[in-house]
């Protein structure tokens, strides 16, 4: 059986996030790309707008009023239109193309329009009287007109590479011209589900708990930007396991339990006998010291974790967040916050201790509460928890900074 020491738990960190390169690009169509990052920037194909445009609904009118009134309705999407004679107006749409000669757009709200001898004419609204003003100054040029260019010009940088496709992003990769993006894409993930103890319904009796990681782990997973398959239940013996490892068609392999060296524990066994290249086996951390990283002969990365809820959250923020965000091609994307500490944490005499915190951001500062139930096989904590604070040997005195990990799933109540 292969075994290497195990790592400090910065060092583990620092080891998973460059044990992978980023995925290879693809091209994706923009209703496609949500959630995945920019391989290329985002270049403006054309200028936003691409024409001169009416910004409001109303009148497009040509120098000083009144107006006349022209029979012609300008509607967005039409692009032969008569031109407009000075002392002429034409209602139009918003996001209408301007016709020749347009000098401002009066609001229809804020124009009046009289029948005259030949046709209506289209005055300025007097904001105390309502009535027509003939005699208000002229409408500055320019009036609610979006211009050629406004937004942005052919070339333009409007998105740099490395960042996350938005649906914002997505509007604005279509109004510039696109049809498809260049983009890293979420790594797949496959979750498999060892410990024939456990049940996937109705209450737990003695002897046979609830499987807890398999609801959990792919919403987690996806918080961190990975497209997780539904879990796979595997039984406890080493030619199921190895089959399960052999079908999976992902970037990586997520495992639960087995990390360790118990009678019913063949992950160490499955790996040795594929010919896996052990990156970490163990961190100095707690709770989730049995945690694992391997590279099977294809190169895809496994990441083992403890089959207790919260030493497997904790293998979570260890391993497979930055090795997931190296996969997506981020470089910072699982860097903790400052913050202070409300309360005191017993720190563990040699490890690093991930320990379920509530956070308040305050107007000043951003302060860290240690929730109770924080046990390895506990859960309440972690249901609670905004993040993980880091507490190192010696440290977690109340009012200190300490790192916190943010967890990507929990939004502020």
């Amino acid at each position: 059986m292969t075994t290497t020491p195990a790592l400090p738990w910065h060092t583990a960190r620092r080891v998973a996030a460059s044990a992978q390169a980023a995925l290879p690009p693809t091209a994706a169509h923009i209703a496609e790309s949500i959630d995945c990052i920019l391989h290329e920037p985002l270049v403006a194909l054309s200028d936003l707008p691409a024409f001169a445009a009416a910004a409001m609904d109303g009148f497009a009118v040509s120098e000083n009023g009144p107006w006349l009134i022209t029979g012609e309705r300008v509607l967005a999407g039409r692009s032969e239109l008569s031109p407009l004679a000075a002392g002429q107006a034409a209602a139009i749409a918003t996001g209408a193309l301007l016709p020749i000669g347009t000098t401002a757009v009066l609001r229809f709200e804020d124009g009046v329009v009289e029948g005259a001898l030949h046709g209506q004419r289209l005055f300025r609204r007097d904001p105390l009287t309502g009535l027509a003003d003939d005699a208000s100054p002229a409408l500055p040029s320019g009036t609610d007109i979006r211009p050629q260019g406004e937004e942005c010009r052919i070339g333009d940088t409007l998105v740099p590479a490395g960042r996350l496709v938005t649906p914002g992003v997505m509007g604005l990769a279509a109004a510039a011209g696109y049809d498809e993006l260049s983009v890293i894409p979420p790594p797949t993930v496959a979750v498999l589900v060892m410990g024939d103890e456990l049940l996937d319904r109705g209450l737990p009796r003695p002897g046979r708990p609830r499987d807890a990681l398999g609801p959990l782990l792919p919403a987690w997973l996806a918080g961190l930007g990975a497209r997780a398959h539904p879990p796979i239940r595997v039984p406890d013996s080493l030619p199921a396991l190895l089959a399960e490892i052999d079908d999976a068609n992902v970037d990586v392999i997520v495992t639960t339990g087995s990390t360790a060296h118990g009678p019913v524990d063949h992950l160490h066994a499955a790996l040795d006998q594929l010919g896996a290249r052990w990156i970490i086996d163990g961190v100095d951390v707690r709770p989730g010291h049995p945690m694992l990283l391997a590279q099977l002969p294809d190169g895809r990365p496994l990441i083992g974790l403890p089959g207790n809820p919260l030493a497997a959250a904790s293998g979570i923020v260890t391993i497979a967040a930055p090795l997931i965000a190296a996969m997506r091609g981020i470089t910072s994307g699982t860097m903790g916050i400052d913050a202070i500490l409300a309360d005191d944490i017993t720190a563990h005499p040699h490890d690093v201790r991930l320990v379920p915190v509530a956070i308040d951001y305050g107007e000043i500062t951003v302060s860290a509460r240690p929730l109770r139930f924080a046990g390895p096989a506990m859960l309440r904590g972690l249901a609670l928890a905004d993040g993980f604070a880091v507490i190192e040997p010696g440290t977690g005195q109340r009012g200190t900074s300490v790192e916190v990990l943010v967890n990507p799933t929990q939004s502020r109540a």
